[in-house]
């Protein structure tokens, strides 16, 4: 365990990190088999707060922060600052946030609460459970992410399909994607689906596709009729490239729970949103489409080629 400290007055108080010393100080024990660095201040925004030297570590310092991190193997980065729950994944590197310590208030309130986690690390990697006040389990994660049985994948044919899953993900449940295909080579900005699940005569509540100009991986997400859905941004795709994509669905970790990594890396990594809330909550419906919106074979239709997408 490394603590560092993210209000070095050295360098100017709060948020300024002394990246040399992390550096050094994890270079010299390289042999230990698990490794933290606990630092009070997030690294990536939480649950929509940001702000560089107030919510974050100072912006200029995030990537090489991360990259330190990411090369000397550390397991998890743990922080507080925000007064909230929350994991998300970068790189194959955890961040981790638990604060409030009975603080009066919440980031946001109504959606946070007060907590304790109970955490296990050994030979099969880490596991916790975060419960409340009244002792339920509100969230859990166990890392790494297990892959899925090989036998287990099913192809999912273009056009309309029959859901092959419907209802919420139970606790510990999660759903895995493999997204294969090759960009539109030409300029393309609209929206282009990879995979939608929608209930006839609604917006869907789940869409997955590429969105703007750099054919961007993104996943819109709808909690509740009437209100303005939330969106979460993988990826940019280069034009006329071929993909091979991973994406799962963890709804047990919250807003950080929409992961993707490429098929030749073990390094999963969050989609970046702004949301407080995940998937967990999301009841899929029976009704799903590949390769097309909701609304036939023309609605947001995907503009590249050999389109194909397993689920296990």
């Amino acid at each position: 365990m490394v603590f560092v400290n993210t209000l070095w007055s050295g360098l100017g108080g709060e948020g300024h990190v002394e990246l040399a010393w992390l550096e050094a100080t994890l270079r010299e024990h390289g042999d230990a088999r698990h490794k933290l660095v606990l630092g009070h201040h997030p690294v990536f925004p939480i649950n929509g707060f940001t702000g560089t030297y107030q919510r974050e570590i100072g912006h200029e310092y995030s990537r090489p922060f991360w990259d330190i991190l990411v090369n000397q193997n550390v397991l998890a980065y743990l922080c507080s600052h925000i007064l909230a729950f929350d994991v998300q994944a970068h790189r194959g590197v955890l961040q981790i946030c638990t604060a409030g310590a009975g603080t009066a208030h919440r980031m946001p309130e109504g959606v946070e609460y007060l907590h304790c986690v109970q955490a296990a690390l050994d030979e099969q990697g880490l596991r916790y459970q975060v419960l409340d006040i009244d002792g339920a389990v509100r969230e859990r994660m166990e890392w790494p992410l297990p892959d899925p049985d090989p036998a287990g994948w099913r192809e999912l044919p273009l056009g309309d399909v029959e859901a092959p899953l419907s209802g919420c993900v139970q606790s510990g449940g999660r759903i895995e994607l493999r997204l294969l295909g090759q960009s539109a080579a030409t300029d393309v900005a609209s929206a282009q689906t990879i995979l939608t699940a929608f209930a006839p005569g609604s917006i869907a509540p789940f869409w997955l596709g590429l969105r703007g100009p750099k054919q961007t991986l993104t996943a819109i997400v709808g909690r509740q009729p009437g209100r303005s859905p939330s969106y979460w941004f993988g990826p940019d795709l280069p034009a006329g490239d071929g993909f091979d994509i991973h994406v799962t669905i963890y709804p047990d970790m919250g807003p950080g729970g929409l992961l993707y990594r490429h098929h030749n890396s073990s390094l999963w990594s969050s989609f970046t949103a702004a949301a407080a809330q995940g998937l967990e909550q999301l009841s899929w419906p029976r009704h799903w489409a590949i390769g097309h919106g909701q609304g036939g074979s023309e609605d947001r239709a995907f503009r590249g080629a050999a389109l194909n997408v397993l689920i296990a």
